[in-house]
């Protein structure tokens, strides 16, 4: 493989081409091919190719055939699955062309890493034909919003980063011991006594109605789902805080914010616990469009297993009430009678994975998520920097150089939905440092669930992502200069 073309993940097909390169002029416009849907990506754009150029670029009704155009259309001469995209660059004229408006998405990803700066200031993009369609269908990030609160501008930064890399699945965590983030409306005490704080005291906040709704909307525009996620039936400290008739005694539980975990739980033969799980998930499953809603169910180790297995399929009977489909953590394996196509999420790889197999072969589908190499939240070295250690430190080869389909012994390969990389918000405060610990080893795990393995080579990877750190510079972004990579400047 060539690593010039600077295009991460890695794409099935690049072609370079002899022809003269495609420079963005005063004339460059983006052309829809008759499909009023595909507009407001044609507006994206034309607005991405203004900024990066600095020159105004329009969208219009043109022949496609004009020169100095941009042409963006639907297309079914492509690898199958609705993510696969096409992008021809030629001399007077690129071609976007996808089997949907997701795969557009990831055309236009794919235009803006290679553009390049010419000397004479301009901007210019090498011909070249690029034929692309993912591995895995889901590509995610787990994103920690409750230890410390992720402002909506900042999560849209968060957002933007994704999409930048084809990822296409936001896991929002939001709920923990420490806060309540989202205000349900059948709830309304739990970001009003639950979400004023963060870890250590650090201020707090909550996303209302209308935010959560921005969020959705930006998030869908980028090719993104957003998953939400409310833990149970551990990890519930705030909602103790918020509702006193949740714990025994019938008195809120103090506010905690500190790092602990396993110490709070949902009670089983409480009335309250029941009607509480069943309005808030059936809040999350009416404010959010898509098929998957995550229960949680991790680290609860004050329950013993059968209250924890009823409590697992109240809230999962609570999601699939509302016609969503379950995503919970790996713990929940264990539990029998899972609803069909229940996604269970693989993260500790220290524990026995053998419920997760027998799960996978009774029916259930698998999310990776393996610690010691995608949670960003680990350091980078041994006692250096941010994050924390429990799961070992993670290099950039150590998020790049793992397979998939091997990772679990017996699990059968097409078990596997796809990679999701998490970040935990306990030592994390800022966007700074979010992005620090995301960059550039969210790049190593995009490219994990995109590209096949025969597409996959460490050294080459670093060739193609040693430009990009340029692009994070321009845009403001802080991030970790590993030496693993290679980097310009």
């Amino acid at each position: 493989m060539s690593g010039i073309h600077g295009i991460v993940p890695a794409p099935l097909v690049v072609q370079p081409s002899t022809q003269a390169p495609f420079v963005i002029t005063r004339s460059t416009v983006v052309v829809v091919d008759a499909d009023e849907a595909l507009l407001p990506l044609a507006v994206l754009t034309a607005d991405l190719l203004g900024r990066v150029s600095g020159r105004a670029v329009e969208v219009r009704r043109a022949e496609p055939d004009t020169a100095g155009v941009v042409l963006m259309r639907l297309v079914d001469d492509l690898p199958p699955g609705t993510e696969a995209y096409r992008v021809v660059v030629g001399t007077g004229r690129v071609r976007l062309e996808a089997r949907s408006t997701d795969g557009l998405v990831h055309a236009v990803v794919t235009l803006r890493q290679l553009l390049r700066e010419r000397p004479d200031g301009g901007i210019e993009v090498a011909a070249v034909r690029v034929e692309d369609a993912p591995r895995y269908a889901w590509r995610g990030l787990s994103l920690d919003v409750a230890r410390h609160f992720v402002s909506v501008p900042d999560l849209k930064v968060v957002i933007g980063l994704m999409a930048h890399y084809k990822l296409n699945v936001l896991h929002l965590h939001l709920t923990d011991d420490q806060a309540w983030r989202l205000d349900m409306p059948s709830r309304p005490e739990l970001v009003r006594r639950a979400s004023a704080h963060s870890v250590g005291g650090d201020a707090g906040g909550y996303y209302s109605g209308a935010d959560w709704d921005e969020i959705l909307a930006f998030a869908r525009a980028r090719a993104i789902r957003v998953v939400p996620e409310i833990d149970v039936p551990g990890h519930v400290n705030a909602a103790l805080h918020a509702y006193g008739e949740l714990n025994p005694d019938g008195q809120p539980a103090d506010e905690y914010l500190g790092i602990d975990v396993g110490f709070s739980r949902l009670h089983d033969d409480l009335p309250a616990t029941h009607a509480f799980l069943a309005d808030v998930f059936g809040d999350l499953a009416e404010m959010t469009p898509g098929r998957h809603v995550h229960i949680g169910g991790d680290e609860v180790l004050a329950m013993g297993p059968d209250e924890y297995a009823r409590l697992v399929r109240t809230a999962a009977a609570a999601v699939t009430a509302h016609g969503k489909r379950v995503v919970a953590w790996q713990e929940a394996a264990s539990v029998p009678d899972l609803p069909a196509g229940t996604v269970v999420q693989y993260w500790d790889t220290r524990v026995d994975a053998a419920p997760l197999v027998a799960a996978a072969h009774a029916g259930a589908r698998v999310l990776l998520s393996p610690a010691p190499k995608v949670y960003l939240d680990m350091r980078y070295e041994a006692g250096v920097g941010l994050g924390q250690e429990w799961a070992g430190t993670v290099e950039l080869r150590d998020a790049y150089e793992w397979a998939p389909a091997s990772l679990v012994a017996d699990l059968p390969p097409e078990a596997v939905v796809g990679v999701e990389a998490a970040v935990w918000t306990e030592t994390l405060r800022t966007l700074d440092d979010l992005t620090t610990m995301l960059l550039p080893r969210l790049a190593a795990v995009a490219e994990v669930a995109w590209s096949e393995p025969a597409r996959r080579d460490f050294d080459d990877f670093t060739r193609r992502l040693r430009h990009h750190g340029r692009h994070w510079d321009r845009i403001g972004l802080a991030w970790h200069r590993t030496p693993q990579g290679r980097w310009d400047g």
